[in-house]
């Protein structure tokens, strides 16, 4: 069960409830058929709100998640501990990657339920098709770093064929790709050729102003991966939403 800040605001124990249950049942049924090795997704939010920057995968449990989303960040967190219990009981593989804000084709774009890049996305759109301002929930001073769905597509295969430690691993652009939403957003009516006003209703939360996440594990295993520039993927999940509008999530 994932959503977008707001969602999570209103519904901490569902999700809670919801992603705990999903883990046990997934992370049990695979031990019990004989799975020897299972790659499950955490997120970003599961680390500590007050922390020092970059965060790595060694501080996942050293201290509470941001408030505003404290239900799916806790449960998250938990499958990190099915998987050393399954490693050190049962011999299992089982292990978990990280990933920063994913985006791309495909993606949930509910301006209100969806995640913030395809959140800004359906509503660039909607402002194109009215004529109006876009109007942008939040400052648009906090920061992200955004993984185009396509990469970490290519970083799964990897973690499940080669990949070996239970310890999880962040799957992530470099500390110098982090974007503020502002940014992420003139992307977005850059790529959809967007021309109105871009406004921002600082009344709506901002949540977590950042979470800066370090790839260096993941860059002594692959030196030479290649992300795919962040302007160029925005502009293909646009152009991806704009010729499946009729049948995308919205």
């Amino acid at each position: 069960m994932v959503g977008g800040l707001f969602k999570n605001i209103r519904s901490n124990l569902d999700f809670w409830r919801t992603n705990i249950h999903i883990n046990d049942n997934v992370l049990h049924s695979a031990h019990e058929m004989g799975v020897e090795k299972v790659v499950s997704c955490l997120s970003t939010c599961i680390f500590p709100d007050k922390t020092t920057y970059p965060i790595d995968e060694t501080m996942i449990h050293n201290g509470p998640p941001h408030s505003s989303n404290f239900g799916y960040s806790y449960a998250k967190r938990m499958i990190d501990i099915q998987n050393r219990g399954y490693s050190e009981q049962h011999g299992r593989r089982f292990t978990a990657v990280i990933p920063t804000n994913v985006f791309g084709p495909h993606d949930n774009f509910n301006i209100e339920d969806g995640h913030v890049l395809p959140g800004l996305i359906h509503k660039v759109h909607l402002a194109k098709q009215s004529g109006s301002a876009l109007t942008v929930w939040g400052t648009g001073k906090p920061r992200r770093q955004f993984i185009y769905s396509l990469d970490l597509a290519r970083l799964f295969l990897w973690v499940l064929r080669e990949y070996d430690e239970v310890e999880p691993i962040i799957l992530s652009v470099g500390e110098e790709d982090e974007v503020s939403i502002r940014e992420a957003a003139e992307a977005v009516a850059e790529a959809m050729d967007f021309r109105g006003e871009l406004l921002f209703d600082p009344s709506k939360a901002d949540g977590q102003f950042k979470k800066t996440a370090s790839n260096a594990k993941l860059r002594r295993y692959l030196p030479g991966f290649q992300f795919t520039p962040f302007r160029k993927a925005v502009k293909e999940t646009c152009a991806w939403f704009d010729a499946n509008y009729a049948d995308a999530r919205k």
